[in-house]
C-alpha cells in the first residue's frame, strides 16, 4: 500500500528494513536501538537501502510538476558570476571569482587595477568535484598554500603555488583538513597543522590529534617537525598566526567553542612558545605590533573587548584595557590595520565596522552602504577589506582606509533579484523562560500578510555562530512565489556575545529549541502562517535543531527538512570527527551530561502512533563531520513509527559532504528537491 499526497502525486511505499535491535545500558538505563545496522556504509542491505530510498525520492519529485521550475529558476540564480573571500597582503588583494558556468570558485588576485586568476579547480574535474578549501599567501605575495579536496569530504592536500609561473612546487602534504597555515617572514617555510596519517594513531582518533608542523620548502614533508599538540588533548583544535613582521609566532589551542590558550614563539630569539593566555574561561584571539599583543577576548567580557600587553623578553605583562565591553554592541571581529585597530560588531544581529586608535582613542564608524553581515575582515598597511552581503543584496567586496566615512565596492558578482522587489523585516517575540528573541522575516512584495500564508522557518543556535543577513539563491524562488521566509536568531550562538551562547550549550540546550518552537508559534499568533502551512528546514546543528522541534510538537508544522543532522545524541561521538563537539554537546560517557542529552534526543524521541508531519532527510556518504548514519536510522524510525499518511523521504547523496565545495549542478539538485518538498507539502504553488 502506497501513501498518497493529495493531487494524485503517489508515493511508494518506504523500502523496508528488519529491525536488528541494538540494547545497550547506559548509566544503569537500557537503551533500544532498532537500526543500529544502518549505521555501517559498507554494509551490503544498507546500501541498497539507501539506494532505494533515493530511487523512491527521485520518482517522488519527478510527479510534481513545480519541480522542474524549481531546478530551471535555481540554475538561472546560481548561473550569475559570485565573489568574495578577500584576502590582503602586501598590497595584492587575493580572492575568489565563480564564473558564469562554473561549479567551483577561482582563486584570482588583483595587483593594481590589473586582475589576474591563480587556482581554477574547475580544471581538475569535469563534474566539478574539486573544490578549494583554503588559501594562504607568503608575506611577499609570491607564494600561495592552498588546499583541494575531493567530493565534499574536506580532507584537503597542502600544497604551494608560485604566484607569478603558476606552477606548483614539488610538495603535497596530505590531511590538511581545515589547515591553518603561518608564514615566516622570508616566505622560505611555513608553519602549518593537519591530522595524523592512518594508522599512526589508533583507528578512529585520526579524526583528533591534530598537531602543528614545521615546513622548510624543499625538505622532505615526513620529516617535518612537530611543533605543538604532541601530548596536548587530542581534541585540541589549533590556528597559528605570523605577527610584527614576521616577528612573533601566535599559537591559539582551542578547548571547543568557549575557551582556548595561547601562545607565542620570539621568531627572532629562537624562543620556544611560551603560554600568554593558559587557564582562563574565555576565548582570546589577537595580533602583535611592535612588541605588543593586542587580544580580543571574552574573558570577563561575554560582549567582548580588547585589551593589550606588552611582550617582554618572551613574557607577558599586565593587560590594559584598550576597548572595554559595549553595552549595546557585540564586538566580533578585530584587525590592525597601519595604525588603528579596525573592529566589527553586532548590533541587534546585524553588523557595524568601527575604528580606533591602537590605544583606544579616536572611535569612530565606518558608514556601510545598508544593513547585513560583513565577513572575511582582511587588513594591511594599505586599507581594509571585507565581503558584505544582506538577505537582498549578493556579496560583493569593499574596500576603505581607516580614515574613510564609506567603503567603495572593489568587486561585485551578479546581483539577479531586484531589491525594491522585497521587503525584510526583524521582529522579537519571548521564547518560553521570557527571554527576547530576534527574527528576520523576508518576502515579495506582493505577498500580503492579509491572511496566513505558506512560511518556512530556520535558525541554527549552536557552537558561538550568529545567523545574520546573508544571501541565499534559494530563498528566492520559495519568495518569488508567495512564500515567507523567517531566521530566528537562537540562544547557542553569538548574536549577544558568549552568555548568549552558553545558555544554549551543554544543560542549556533545550533553551534553542525553546525558542525556535517560540518562534514558530508567534508567526502563528501574528496570523503570518499557521501549522499546516508552516515549514522549518535546519542543516547539521541545524538539522539537530529541526529534529528536536519535530519530535517535541509535531502539531506545529506541516512540513520538516532536515539536513546532514545529528539526531542520535547517544552515540554521536562515536563516528567521524563529531567527537569534539562534546565541549558543546556533553558526552553521553558522562552519567550527568548522558541525562540532558537523552532528555532531547530526536532518535530517542520519536513515538510510535504520532501524527508526524511530512519529513525529508538529506544527507551524504562523504560527509566527514556528520555521519548520514543520523539520518538514515531516523528515517526508518519515522517510517516504522508514524499514523500520518504525510510522507517520510530520504535522499543520500554519493558525491558530496557536509556542504562544502559542492559544485553549483549538485547544489541545483539538492535545493530544488527541498523547494520542490516544502512547496508541495505546504501547498504554496496551488
Amino acid at each position: 500500500m502506497s501513501e498518497q499526497i493529495p493531487e494524485g502525486v503517489e508515493i511508494p511505499a518506504a523500502p523496508s528494513i528488519p529491525e536488528r535491535p541494538a540494547v545497550d545500558v547506559m548509566h544503569g538505563v537500557e537503551i533500544t536501538d532498532p537500526y543500529r545496522q544502518l549505521e555501517s556504509c559498507d554494509d551490503e542491505e544498507t546500501m541498497r537501502w539507501t539506494g532505494k530510498h533515493n530511487e523512491r525520492t527521485e520518482r517522488v519529485m519527478a510527479q510534481i510538476p513545480g519541480h522542474e521550475w524549481y531546478r530551471q529558476r535555481l540554475s538561472e540564480l546560481l548561473s550569475g558570476e559570485q565573489v568574495g573571500s578577500p584576502k590582503r597582503i602586501n598590497g595584492v588583494l587575493f580572492f575568489t571569482r565563480r564564473r558564469a558556468g562554473d561549479n567551483q570558485p577561482r582563486l584570482c588576485y588583483l595587483r593594481g587595477n590589473d586582475e589576474h586568476e591563480l587556482l581554477n579547480p574547475n580544471d581538475e574535474d569535469p563534474e566539478g568535484l574539486v573544490s578549494l578549501d583554503w588559501w594562504y599567501p607568503s608575506p611577499d605575495a609570491k607564494l600561495v598554500a592552498y588546499g583541494y579536496s575531493s567530493r565534499g569530504d574536506e580532507w584537503s592536500t597542502l600544497r604551494v603555488i608560485d604566484v607569478q609561473t603558476r606552477e606548483d612546487l614539488p610538495l603535497a602534504i596530505e590531511r590538511a583538513r581545515g589547515a591553518s597555515v603561518a608564514w615566516e617572514r622570508d616566505g622560505n617555510g611555513f608553519y602549518y597543522t593537519r591530522y595524523p596519517d592512518i594508522g599512526e594513531v589508533p583507528a578512529g582518533e585520526e579524526y583528533y590529534n591534530r598537531r602543528v608542523f614545521y615546513h622548510r620548502l624543499g625538505n622532505d614533508p615526513k620529516q617535518d617537525p612537530v611543533v605543538f599538540g604532541r601530548g596536548r588533548p587530542k581534541e585540541e583544535m589549533y590556528q597559528v598566526k605570523m605577527c610584527d613582521n614576521g616577528r612573533y609566532l601566535l599559537l591559539t589551542a582551542n578547548q571547543g567553542w568557549a575557551r582556548n590558550e595561547v601562545y607565542v614563539r620570539d621568531e627572532l630569539n629562537g624562543d620556544e612558545l611560551v603560554p600568554v593566555i593558559t587557564g582562563k574561561d574565555g576565548l582570546f584571539s589577537g595580533d602583535i605590533v611592535d612588541g605588543t599583543l593586542y587580544l580580543f577576548t571574552n574573558y570577563q567580557a561575554p560582549r567582548y573587548r580588547i585589551v593589550a600587553q606588552k611582550l617582554t623578553a618572551g613574557k607577558n605583562t599586565d593587560w590594559n584595557e584598550i576597548v572595554p565591553e559595549q553595552e549595546n554592541l557585540v564586538l566580533k571581529d578585530m584587525q590592525i590595520c597601519g595604525g588603528r585597530l579596525v573592529i566589527t560588531g553586532l548590533d541587534d544581529a546585524v553588523y557595524r565596522l568601527f575604528t580606533c586608535k591602537l590605544d583606544g582613542s579616536d572611535w569612530r564608524e565606518i558608514t556601510l552602504p545598508f544593513k547585513g553581515t560583513i565577513s572575511e575582515l582582511s587588513t594591511d598597511t594599505e586599507g581594509i577589506n571585507f565581503t558584505l552581503q544582506s538577505f537582498l543584496h549578493a556579496p560583493a567586496i569593499y574596500g576603505a582606509e581607516t580614515e574613510s566615512e564609506a567603503p567603495e565596492p572593489i568587486r561585485k558578482g551578479t546581483q539577479p533579484v531586484d531589491i525594491s522587489d522585497y521587503v525584510s523585516e526583524q521582529i522579537f517575540y519571548e521564547s518560553r523562560d521570557g527571554t527576547t528573541i530576534p527574527m528576520f522575516v523576508v518576502r515579495h512584495v506582493e505577498t500580503q500578510l492579509s491572511e496566513p500564508r505558506p512560511t518556512l522557518l530556520t535558525g541554527y543556535g549552536g557552537f558561538n555562530i550568529s545567523r545574520t543577513p546573508v544571501f541565499s539563491p534559494a530563498q528566492i524562488p520559495w519568495m518569488e512565489n508567495g512564500g515567507i521566509f523567517a531566521l530566528a536568531n537562537l540562544r547557542g550562538g553569538s548574536e549577544y556575545g558568549e552568555d548568549w551562547h552558553r545558555a544554549g550549550m551543554l544543560e542549556n540546550k533545550q533553551n534553542v529549541f525553546d525558542d525556535f518552537i517560540a518562534a514558530a508559534e508567534f508567526l502563528i499568533e501574528q496570523e503570518y502562517t499557521q501549522p499546516a502551512l508552516l515549514g522549518i528546514m535546519g542543516g547539521s546543528n541545524g538539522g539537530l535543531l529541526v529534529g528536536a522541534a519535530l519530535t517535541q510538537r509535531p502539531d506545529l508544522f506541516g512540513a520538516v527538512v532536515c539536513g546532514v543532522p545529528l539526531l542520535d545524541m547517544l552515540r554521536f561521538h562515536k563516528f567521524l570527527i563529531a567527537g569534539i563537539w562534546t565541549s558543546e554537546y556533553g558526552s553521553p560517557d558522562d552519567r550527568e551530561q548522558f541525562a540532558w542529552l537523552y532528555d532531547y534526543s530526536p532518535y530517542h524521541h520519536v513515538r510510535e502512533g504520532e501524527i508526524y508531519p511530512a519529513v525529508y532527510l538529506h544527507t551524504a556518504l562523504s560527509d566527514s563531520r556528520v555521519h548520514p548514519m543520523h539520518a538514515r536510522k531516523m528515517a526508518a524510525r519515522l517510517q516504522s513509527a508514524t499514523a500520518s499518511d504525510r510522507p517520510v523521504l530520504l535522499h543520500v547523496e554519493s558525491d558530496a559532504g557536509h556542504g562544502a565545495g559542492k559544485p553549483v549542478d549538485k547544489v541545483v539538485d539538492s535545493q530544488a528537491r527541498i523547494l520542490t518538498f516544502i512547496d508541495h507539502e505546504l501547498g504554496l504553488s496551488e
